[in-house]
């Protein structure tokens, strides 16, 4: 999955303080898990000062589609060939690429 941020570093990256950080995660803006008691955050989820765009809403789908947070962040961070041909990838890398549409659609197609 790559990189991660304490919760403390994704608010000094996103210009929060660590309780609006916590909020998001609450609210499911973010996910985040527990690695050696620390609360942390998959460093893709950032991106120019922001939540990766199209994250919240894509973590909505997958929740109303029956996804628990271990199994929406293994399916974000594994690649799936079919979301572009000619740019294959995960879709967390989807979104970062701007491609979020793609990815809306195979989550919805997979909540069904």
């Amino acid at each position: 999955m790559g990189d991660w941020l304490t919760v403390p570093d994704v608010a000094t990256a996103l210009g929060l303080d660590v309780m609006q950080v916590r909020q998001l995660v609450r609210d499911r803006a973010l996910l985040a898990q527990r690695r050696a008691g620390v609360l942390v955050v998959p460093a893709a989820f950032v991106q120019d000062g922001r939540v990766l765009k199209g994250l919240p809403g894509l973590l909505s789908l997958l929740a109303d589609g029956g996804f628990s947070d271990d199994e929406a962040l293994r399916w974000l961070f594994t690649a799936d060939d079919s979301l572009h041909d000619s740019l294959p990838g995960s879709p967390v890398q989807a979104l970062r690429e701007n491609r979020g549409t793609e990815v809306r659609r195979r989550a919805q197609a997979l909540a069904v």
